[in-house]
């Protein structure tokens, strides 16, 4: 079982992919995490390799739990907001060490992924396949941890909608790529709300 795995990013897009082998999910505005189930113990790992196992008793709790013996997976911790979307300044009160009427149990992972399951490594199947390994374990549950469903429908429709729901925006996938660490074209992101990463060079103090 390897100890971390790199995650698989999305590429932003301008719009959704079209064809059949494209699936789409709700893009989740929080903190990427795997969760490494292995005999004894849980690890929450983030996106950039620092274990932040602690930060999320709740999740541990219901993955000790979870049908398995061994088994890593990649999904979105976030806290919902009373209309069901994400909110990032939410989860950031929920796992601060100021008081907050957000608390840490409020935080859900959600599971899109599957990247290991009982001694074998899934990463060379194709997403459809991991998806079916995937879903029996997580698939109707309403705790700390839950399934990120996938969306069979129009790529620019679902877009719309999510949008229209004030959605952060949606991912496609693609259903018969294996699981690659790194940015590729086999994850897109469609965003709402257009934005990039910038470096602040300097800056002049202002009143």
């Amino acid at each position: 079982m390897p100890a971390r795995v790199d995650p698989c990013l999305a590429t932003l897009v301008g719009k959704p992919p079209k064809g059949p082998d494209w699936a789409f999910e709700v893009k989740w505005d929080g903190y990427r995490l795997a969760v490494h189930i292995e005999p004894g113990r849980v690890r929450i790992l983030t996106r950039g390799g620092y274990d932040w196992t602690e930060r999320f008793p709740t999740i541990v709790d219901v993955a000790r739990r979870l049908a398995v013996k061994t088994a890593i997976f990649d999904g979105e911790a976030v806290v919902l907001d009373d209309k069901g979307r994400s909110d990032f300044g939410m989860l950031q009160r929920a796992l601060g060490r100021l008081p907050s009427a957000v608390e840490a149990g409020a935080i859900v992972f959600y599971a899109f992924d599957l990247i290991y399951l009982n001694g074998r490594d899934l990463r060379r199947l194709p997403l459809r396949e991991r998806r079916r390994l995937l879903e029996p374990l997580v698939a109707g549950r309403e705790g700390a941890v839950r399934l990120s469903e996938e969306v069979q429908a129009d790529g620019d429709e679902f877009f719309r909608v999510a949008c229209e729901h004030g959605l952060e925006g949606i991912i496609a996938k693609h259903a018969e790529k294996p699981y690659r660490s790194g940015r590729g074209e086999w994850w897109q992101k469609i965003t709402c709300k257009r934005r990039d990463s910038f470096v602040i060079v300097g800056f002049e103090p202002s009143t």
